[in-house]
């Protein structure tokens, strides 16, 4: 099982140079396999968009709390850690261009050596994703093209470059360096709760993160996601399942459990709180309790 635990932003401290930067090095020396990064490029104050997460169909995170562009972020942590690995969780598709955004992780990944998994969603926030440019009851077919975009641009060494025909992007001659340091380029999990994503994760995915999701429901998606591989002509049993639990509260039984529904990673979210020391001292205490060792 692969450990990994979210980096605490609605305790308004990611963007803390040195908070964050000792609680990434605290996480990696406690063993965890790597540490998540939210996104929300905009949060737009009284939005009426129905956050699906929660009963109140509000965010926990106020809409003035710092929340870091997750690429800068991981850049920034990448050269204060040496091994754990950077991921997103989830990073919003909708809200960029595949052509900047493809240049954007093949960098962090190289000057990373290799260290960066992504997670994208579709985004939930109407708002967030008009002011990005994307319209929103298109952004499902948008992220499959951007996907594309990506993996086409970070495969391609032609000397002729990349082209692409696209219901939303079009370009010919394209070339794309420096190519991330992973050899079959940096692995896509698909972020969220709906059948949508399952399929998309099948077509297109690495894995699939199941948000808010438990039970049937969960092994109905699992299920979607292995099925769609197949369809495609992809390995189902290639395909990585991460599920979530609470740092203060997994077991070794608790990931036990979890390993029996499928999950290869277990994202820990942390207690928020702006003390550095007692952040620390969860991530020590969750480390022992699940005997995690760094490598």
């Amino acid at each position: 099982m692969k450990y990994a635990v979210i980096a605490p932003v609605a305790a308004n401290t990611t963007a803390d140079p040195e908070w964050i930067s000792g609680y990434a090095r605290h996480a990696e020396a406690c063993g965890f396999e790597s540490i998540v990064v939210v996104e929300h490029a905009v949060v737009m104050s009284g939005y009426s968009s129905v956050y699906p997460y929660d009963r109140s169909g509000k965010m926990e995170l106020g809409d003035d709390c710092d929340i870091p562009d997750p690429l800068d972020l991981l850049a920034f942590l990448a050269g204060r850690t040496t091994r754990i690995g950077l991921a997103t969780g989830v990073l919003v598709l909708p809200n960029h261009h595949p052509v900047v955004l493809a240049k954007r992780i093949a960098t962090v990944d190289a000057l990373s050596g290799g260290r960066l998994r992504l997670c994208v969603g579709m985004g939930w926030m109407k708002e967030e994703i008009e002011a990005c440019g994307a319209g929103f009851e298109t952004r499902g077919r948008r992220a499959d093209e951007q996907i594309q975009v990506m993996r086409a641009l970070w495969a391609g060494t032609s000397p002729e470059g990349v082209t692409h025909s696209g219901e939303f992007f079009d370009f010919a001659g394209a070339m794309s360096y420096p190519k991330p340091a992973q050899r079959n380029g940096v692995p896509i999990h698909i972020g969220g709760h709906s059948v949508a994503a399952a399929r998309r994760a099948g077509r297109h995915g690495d894995g699939l993160q199941p948000l808010g999701v438990v039970g049937e429901e969960l092994r109905r998606l699992v299920e979607v996601m292995r099925t769609e591989a197949e369809r495609n002509g992809r390995d189902p049993q290639a395909l990585e399942l991460t599920l979530g639990h609470l740092l203060s509260r997994v077991t070794p039984e608790k990931a036990e459990s979890l390993a029996g529904l499928g999950a290869d990673r277990i994202v820990l979210a942390a207690t928020p709180t702006s003390d550095l020391g007692a952040a620390l001292d969860e991530l020590s205490a969750c480390a022992e309790r699940l005997g995690l060792k760094a490598p």
